[in-house]
């Protein structure tokens, strides 16, 4: 699908281009696309480098709390609930453990864990699929929660807004968390739907009841305020967050005489390697970016969106963030690109690198996810997965942009 997308952008901007050149007479459209060319791939390069430090941060940091048994907790908390969700999974199954521990990596942020944790979450779970070509209720459900992305602590997103400049890159947070909870508990209704769960189960309702208080008590406490307080605590009340759970880790690793020293060094080096390695995936997306919107091609989706939005007398302000919307689903480097692409053009402060931002952390890559996990198990027949993921998405961006409009419009 990325491969689709990239070869996309590349002749879409060559048809664009090509179109100007013969019928509007702009003989500067093709000079244009190669001067973006050279332009963002340095600019890839550089951004790439500028996130070293950052990275190796906070996977520095990441590791200490993964060596201090944070995620243990997380997933002794969360396996009553996955017990009553997916009826079909013995108690004590080792997809139990893996489902947790992947969606407890992908709260935390911690991408590279929680690919591999989701591909063996499935495996397990296909151990108790009595039809192997065909994804079980079980399998579908996990698949969507992780398509909703549970994101507690986005801190790419944070790393990328640093680097372009954000005057306080976390102030997206909270915004962050209420969006991707409404993904996230969509998704869950729509899978209940169809699935005809129990949502009404004492476990279920305690579990969900309580994270629905602590997102209605967020929504009701920052509704009391102003804008210029509400961007004021936001930024106060997320870094207060994030470095608490800093001192958490480090605290719990120097009770439990573990080197926090040393696992933030293992963890900083993950990050180093995981800097470099995102150069070439950033220069051939950013640089794909660059001639379509060089050419006049974005401008040509973006004006007709806007004007269909102008016809309904609103607000078009968030019509410049939308290419990471749209990207999103298909592609979480493409999205990524799609979110720096929009900060360099329009700010990191901006109202659109904001939106975008928020749209980048509200959910995940459905048929990404959707191919690697089911591809990794040979499943063929995805049933209602693909649509349950789909309205997850959708309520997840359009969650954002309300959400973007009260805390920063």
């Amino acid at each position: 699908m990325l491969n689709i997308i990239w070869i996309f952008f590349f002749i879409s901007a060559f048809i664009t281009a090509l179109f100007k050149l013969l019928f509007l007479g702009d003989q500067t459209v093709f000079s244009e696309i190669m001067a973006a060319l050279f332009a963002m791939s340095k600019t890839a390069f550089e951004i790439s480098l500028g996130l070293t430090g950052v990275l190796a941060l906070w996977l520095g940091i990441m590791r200490i709390g993964e060596c201090s048994g944070f995620i243990t907790l997380l997933t002794r908390g969360l396996t009553p609930l996955f017990s009553k969700l997916m009826p079909e999974v013995p108690a004590n199954h080792p997809a139990l453990g893996a489902m947790v521990m992947n969606i407890s990596a992908n709260a935390l942020g911690l991408d590279n864990a929680a690919t591999p944790l989701g591909i063996k979450a499935m495996q397990e779970l296909q151990t108790l699929n009595p039809q192997k070509d065909t994804a079980s209720n079980a399998q579908i459900l996990f698949l969507v929660i992780n398509t909703s992305a549970v994101t507690l602590f986005p801190i790419t997103i944070f790393t990328y807004r640093a680097q372009m400049g954000a005057a306080h890159p976390t102030d997206v947070f909270i915004p962050i968390l209420l969006a991707t909870y409404m993904s996230t508990l969509c998704g869950l209704l729509a899978v209940a739907w169809v699935q005809k769960l129990n949502l009404l189960d004492k476990t279920i309702i305690a579990y969900v009841g309580g994270f629905t208080l602590l997102v209605a008590g967020t929504i009701f406490y920052f509704s009391q305020l102003n804008q210029a307080e509400m961007l004021f605590q936001s930024a106060l009340i997320s870094n207060l967050i994030l470095f608490s759970l800093i001192i958490v880790f480090i605290a719990s690793a120097a009770y439990q005489k573990i080197d926090a020293y040393q696992a933030f060094i293992e963890g900083a080096k993950e990050g180093f390697q995981t800097a470099i390695g995102i150069i070439p995936y950033l220069v051939a997306m950013l640089v794909a970016i660059g001639v379509f919107r060089a050419s006049g091609a974005l401008d040509l989706l973006m004006n007709a969106l806007r004007y269909g939005i102008l016809q309904a007398n609103l607000d078009t302000r968030f019509i410049d963030a939308m290419p990471t919307a749209l990207m999103k689903p298909f592609s979480g480097s493409g999205a990524r690109a799609m979110m720096v692409d929009t900060m360099q053009t329009y700010g990191a402060d901006s109202f659109a690198g904001r939106l975008s931002s928020i749209v980048q952390g509200s959910t995940e890559t459905t048929f990404y996810v959707l191919a690697v996990y089911f591809g990794s198990v040979g499943i063929k027949n995805i049933r209602h997965a693909l649509a349950c993921g789909i309205i997850a998405d959708f309520a997840g961006i359009v969650s954002a942009i309300f959400i973007a409009y009260w805390f920063f419009a």
